[in-house]
């Protein structure tokens, strides 16, 4: 049985529909990865780390519902898949690039430590 919402979304401010299509913990990085160049489920995941599959399965399925990313399916034997973003998918990384970098100005200040530079943007901290 599919889940369903006990309440409907209410969404009344573009921002909230921003952050409710790229939002989350795994959403913005798997967009971020998947602008480099498309992917195969397993090499996803790899440069994810340490995400679990339902996690990725789900942020996966969201993102094509959304229309931010596409999901290839080659007629092959094994099976081949590829996931790669679509021209909304594309539109919204510089977007992510600049939360970014205003998250790694301001991170400091509330952890007082310095982040990594993030090898999927163009963060430089």
């Amino acid at each position: 049985m599919a889940y369903k919402r006990k309440l409907e979304k209410d969404i009344r401010c573009p921002l909230e529909y921003g952050l409710d299509v790229f939002g989350g913990r795994w959403k913005s990085r798997v967009l971020c990865v998947l602008a480099e160049k498309p992917l195969r489920y397993s090499a996803l995941r790899q440069s994810m780390a340490n995400i679990t599959d339902p996690a990725l399965a789900s942020a996966l399925k969201e993102l094509t519902e959304d229309g931010l990313i596409a999901r290839h399916q080659y007629e092959e034997i094994p099976p081949r898949v590829e996931y790669e973003l679509t021209e909304k998918g594309h539109s919204v990384i510089p977007v992510l690039q600049q939360i970014c970098g205003w998250s790694g100005i301001y991170y400091k200040d509330v952890e007082d430590i310095a982040l990594e530079k993030c090898q999927h943007c163009d963060y430089k901290g």
